[in-house]
This record gives structure tokens, C-alpha cells and sequence, in this order.
């Protein structure tokens, strides 16, 4: 079932999430099969902790991989991957649910490789669903930053 809050706030847009069977989509592979559409059309998100204490949001194409010099070279640290813990922590959502559509105190950046395609389908807070948005919407209803971090 899909977070209150981020229902609230696909209402607030006039946006409607694809719901599927509960764990059916945690990874961009199993939500682009369940979908029908190209890997690279899965929006995924991707929780980094810097060496600086700060946590950062990277929304990217499912099919690529961030880079970490990239990484570094836009937040200005040397990053990794969160653990599921602290995902947790700083989003309310455990690995496969993760979505850019709650309003977090954290940066919040929407990777270039998305720009690809006409649709893209981040999360919405479940690992069992699929937002239909364009990428220049996305950008404009969170208030994410555009980058280029992936290989």
C-alpha cells in the first residue's frame, strides 16, 4: 500500500501510481519486466552518505551505475552507498521502495541518463509500484537538481 504521504502528494500532482503485487517490483529489472518497458525507464533511487556526515539522493536511470568520481565531483565528498539502516533512517523506506516524492531535508538529484526517455517510473514508496511521469515533471514537482553521475 502506498505511504499516506506520498499518495497525498501524487493527488496533490494528478498523478497515478502502477500498484502490482506486493514485492513484485524491488529492483529496475523486475519493475521494467512487470511494467513492459525498458530497464532504463525505471527510475531508481539511490541513497549516498558522504565523508562530510551529509546524505544525498541520486534518482537515475535502472540500467546504469553511478560513478563515484562523478559523485564526488557534484556533492564535493567522497561518497558511498548507504546501508539499509541508515536508508531507513533518513528516508522511511527499506532497499526496492525508495522514491523521490517525500519531502526529505537532504539534496535530491535527478540524473541526466533519464532525459532518455519520454516516460520514466520512480517508486512510490513500495517495492510494488510505478509512477508514469516525464522527467522535466519530476524535476519540476520535487525540486531535485539535474545531474550527470552515471557511467
Amino acid at each position: 500500500m502506498i505511504p499516506s504521504d506520498i499518495q497525498n502528494f501524487l493527488n496533490l500532482h494528478e498523478l497515478k501510481a502502477l500498484e502490482f503485487d506486493e514485492g513484485s517490483t524491488p529492483t529496475a529489472k523486475a519493475a521494467a519486466d512487470k511494467i513492459g518497458v525498458s530497464v532504463g525507464q525505471i527510475a531508481k533511487s539511490i541513497l549516498v552518505k558522504g565523508k562530510n556526515g551529509n546524505f544525498y539522493l541520486i534518482v537515475c536511470a535502472g540500467d546504469k551505475r553511478i560513478d563515484t568520481k562523478k559523485t564526488k565531483a557534484l556533492t564535493g565528498t567522497k561518497t558511498r552507498m548507504a546501508t539499509a539502516e541508515e536508508l531507513f533512517d533518513i528516508t522511511g523506506f527499506k532497499p526496492g521502495e525508495v522514491c523521490p516524492f517525500r519531502k526529505l531535508e537532504i539534496s535530491t538529484f535527478l540524473d541526466s541518463s533519464l532525459k532518455e526517455y519520454t516516460t520514466i517510473y520512480p517508486a512510490a514508496g513500495t517495492d510494488s509500484s510505478g509512477v508514469p511521469i516525464s522527467f522535466e515533471k519530476l524535476i519540476e514537482i520535487t525540486g531535485a537538481s539535474e545531474c550527470s553521475v552515471t557511467d
